[in-house]
């Protein structure tokens, strides 16, 4: 009993003590100026995480164990205002009058009733083109960039699959560094970079030159193209723009022009970032699919500028193989009030095809320094949008340890020793050389690649079996010097065809090349475009079955290729090519009036000029060859005039022809993205129909966009011909409303061909109604006033890399017309 009271006695004790102890801090806010009550106001204690906020009539009230030297009150469009406390007062006072910051261009309205974040949204929206750096004339600076990949979900259980009995029966145990999240995780990539970034507005111009480079990573056969993509380029994310770009997929930024629409926003805290006064909102997309973001931002109280941001995206986002995005970045003023970013850090987290396959962790560092505004530089400084000095990848240790931005850690130190350690494992290299053999289609050894393998076997009822063995020699071999050539036999045809070839690089500056070429080989009237020499899996499979419209063809060719200025590539090629039909053709070589000259056989020697301007266009450079990235949003066009030559090396044709190509791939916002070609070409002379436009058909299972998918093989012809191709990606617009179908995270698309040709009369009198053997000559089968039309739908992301389209197929509905079909492709898209 007396323990009982002893107990209750001291907890009153504590209690009474603990309610003295307290300290009550009341008051209101007020403008200073007009005498107004200030709703919303952030009253706190620097330093610490406490403070409240006023009332609606600037009333605040706040208790406190101890009393603080001083409070603070802060608000939107007023300078923040620090009182002092008095000691030993358990209940006073303190009333704010706060001015207004008069670097403010506008006053703040707070209406009844409203969020308050949305009031610091306005001003943002308001103070866009003045904080944004694209307003600059100019800017340039130097960048940092560290880049690492690390494989993770390897190491925990014995390795399954290709990739994971690879590492874990490779790897030592001890060689695994432990994750951010504490799982153990292999490094097998790690890069740096130095570079001097351009940028211009008149004209929109930027470009990179790379100054150093190092790159270590498993499995890499050449660290030159790696180098040239992983600059600060391709890491710029501008949040003042209304799309940001992650992994090719265009985000909805939380300072849109339309951000109300996107976004729901709180007002967190009034807090310093550095020297500057910041407001810190949060922000949470409204729809769950949209590819949006989540997270904090932090403005400047003066200038309502973006000072800091930090972003990820939900889960629920349809990006393949993606299971976080996180991004962070700091900005500072430049100059002019323009804002550009000092840091910026990415995280990506990216799955494999099931949970148990290993997955990847992207980290990526970029680092900013010696930022100069508005001195351009001449045009023709951009005309190489990125460059890689040749001394890039020799630079010592010594070099970077002076120059990088940030010294490396201890962490990093280990990644470059894993890896080293690592990366010349037997299995891990036969590995590596597969995937790039698959990839890009050649094998290397040493200075000679073979290739393309889809083209070393097919079976078809001309050749029965095609066996062919080529190659061509890589950048061990020469940086300016190419030959290629390969081999093939049938043994049904028994004739060895074959072809040789060689292209010089006079210059990569101004890209500059000369080619020539000799070859004899069988091809198929329909499969001859120009366009079909990019696609040697298209190619390669269409060798196999019936052969329809077979010809030997014997070509020697030439060329040369200069960049003639920025966008504009400019092509000279002299072509003369012999057709040798395998199959019953003929033609009158003076035409229906003289029945009695009729030839199987014919050759045609051209000059042709191709011009390509593609606006903004982006090039990096893989060994010899020219890879690019694209041209933005920019439209492409081609315009090619060729001039076929009668009597010149043997010529039995004369002829013009001109072809243009429009092509263009573009954002459309919640709609996805869209692309589309337009084409348009005519023959001005009648000429055998083999050097007619045979449009392309597609008779196998496969999708590729550059054919007619229900369209039979040489069955449509044209001298005059005109053509649109468009597909537009929904992404997860449609789906992704769908309560059980989102989870699959399926991808709606469609598409469509439409094609408008017409053959004159002249072209088909050229053809006899029976060949010099007595064979009667299949005709020609030309597209009347209705234009062919197929659409298509289809669904994309099926297990993550299948697509499958249905096609319909509207107009020519003749018998034996395929009038539906469903076409499948595999593709790895985010």
């Amino acid at each position: 009993m007396v323990l009982r009271k002893f107990t209750l006695l001291l907890l009153f004790i504590l209690t009474a003590a603990t309610g003295f102890a307290q300290v009550r801090i009341a008051g209101q806010v007020t403008d200073a100026v007009t005498g107004e009550a200030l709703p919303f106001v952030s009253i706190y204690v620097k330093n610490t995480s406490l403070g409240t906020s006023t009332d609606v009539s600037g009333a605040f009230a706040m208790r406190l164990a101890t009393a603080p030297d001083s409070i603070t009150a802060s608000f939107v469009g007023y300078l923040p205002q620090t009182l002092p406390v008095q000691k030993g007062v358990a209940a006073q006072t303190v009333n704010f009058k706060l001015r207004t910051n008069a670097q403010q261009l506008q006053e703040v309205v707070i209406r009844p009733g409203e969020n308050p974040a949305w009031a610091i949204m306005r001003r943002v929206m308001d103070n866009k083109h003045v904080n944004d750096k694209r307003k600059l004339t100019a800017y340039q600076y130097e960048a940092y960039t560290k880049m690492q990949f690390d494989v993770d979900n390897v190491g925990q259980r014995k390795g399954k699959g290709v990739v994971g009995k690879a590492i874990t029966s490779l790897v030592d145990s001890q060689l695994y560094l432990a994750g951010e999240d504490g799982r153990r995780v292999l490094p097998f990539f790690i890069s740096e970079s130095l570079s001097d970034v351009y940028y211009t507005r008149e004209p929109k111009r930027s470009k990179e030159i790379i100054k150093a480079t190092k790159v270590t990573g498993i499995g890499l056969q050449d660290g030159t193209l790696v180098s040239q993509v992983i600059g600060s380029n391709y890491q710029d994310y501008n949040f003042y723009q209304n799309w940001v770009s992650v992994l090719q997929k265009n985000f909805i930024s939380p300072i849109a022009d339309g951000w109300k629409g996107y976004y729901n926003y709180e007002l967190e805290d009034s807090t310093y970032i550095g020297d500057d006064w910041c407001y810190e909102l949060s922000f949470k997309q409204k729809r769950a699919q949209d590819l949006a973001f989540n997270g904090r931002m932090w403005i400047s109280a003066d200038g309502y500028a973006l000072r800091r941001i930090d972003v990820k995206v939900s889960k629920s986002a349809n990006i393949n193989f993606v299971e976080s995005i996180a991004l962070k970045q700091e900005l500072l003023p430049v100059g002019e009030r323009a804002w550009m970013p000092a840091s910026t850090d990415v995280a990506i987290k990216l799955v494999g095809l099931t949970p148990k396959r290993p997955g990847i962790l992207a980290s990526v560092h970029t680092s900013y320094k010696d930022v100069v505004v508005n001195q351009p530089e001449k045009p023709a400084f951009f005309d190489k949008p990125v460059e890689l000095l040749s001394s890039a990848t020799k630079q010592t240790e010594n070099f970077w340890e002076k120059r990088r931005h940030d010294s490396l850690t201890v962490a990093d130190q280990q990644v470059y020793a894993t890896i080293n350690a690592i990366r010349e494992a037997p299995k891990v290299q036969r590995f590596t050389n597969l995937v790039t053999t698959l990839s890009t289609g050649y094998r290397s050894f040493g200075k000679v690649s073979w290739g393309p393998w889809p083209y070393t076997y097919a079976y078809n009822d001309v050749e029965g079996h095609r066996l062919q063995v080529g190659g061509k020699t890589n950048i061990h071999f020469s940086d300016k010097l190419e030959l290629r050539g390969y081999v093939a036999y049938g043994t049904d045809d028994q004739k060895a065809k074959y072809s040789v070839g060689a292209r010089y690089i006079l210059s990569r500056k101004h890209w500059s090349e000369i080619g020539v070429e000799h070859q004899e080989d069988l091809q198929q009237v329909g499969l001859m475009s120009d366009k079909l020499e990019a696609s040697p899996f298209f190619m390669g499979l269409s060798r196999f079955g019936e052969l329809l419209g077979p010809m030997m063809v014997r070509k020697t060719s030439v060329y040369l290729q200069r960049d003639v200025m920025r966008n504009v590539t400019e092509r000279i090629s002299l072509r003369s090519r012999r057709f040798t039909p395998q199959y019953d053709f003929a033609y009158y070589t003076e035409g229906p009036e003289q029945p009695d000259k009729v030839a199987s056989s014919f050759t045609a020697t051209e000059v042709s000029v191709l011009t390509r301007f593609a606006n903004n266009e982006v090039y990096v450079e893989n060994d010899n060859e020219r890879i690019s990235l694209g041209s933005g949003s920019w439209p492409v066009l081609s315009l090619k005039y060729t001039l076929g030559l009668n009597n010149a090396l043997g010529s039995t044709v004369d002829y013009q022809r001109v072809d243009a190509i429009v092509e263009q791939e573009f954002v459309m916002g919640r709609l996805g993205n869209a692309l589309y070609r337009l084409e348009a070409g005519k023959v001005f002379s009648p000429v055998p129909y083999p050097l007619l436009e045979v449009h392309t058909g597609n008779e196998m299972p496969f999708y590729y966009e550059a054919t007619y998918n229900l369209m039979d093989y040489f069955e449509f012809a044209s001298d005059t011909y005109a053509s649109l191709h468009y597909e537009q990606y929904f992404e997860g617009l449609l789906f992704n409303r769908l309560p059980l179908i989102k989870k699959l995270k399926w991808r709606v698309l469609a598409s469509s061909n439409i094609l408008y040709g017409s053959l004159s009369q002249k072209n088909l009198d050229l053809m006899p109604a029976v060949t010099p053997s007595g064979a009667t000559q299949e005709s020609l089968k030309a597209l009347g006033h209705t234009p062919y039309v197929e659409v298509g739908y289809g669904i994309e992301n099926i297990f993550k890399i299948l697509r499958v389209d249905a096609f319909h197929r509207l107009t020519y509905l003749d018998e034996g017309a395929r009038k539906f079909g469903l076409k499948f492709s595999v593709q790895f898209k985010l």
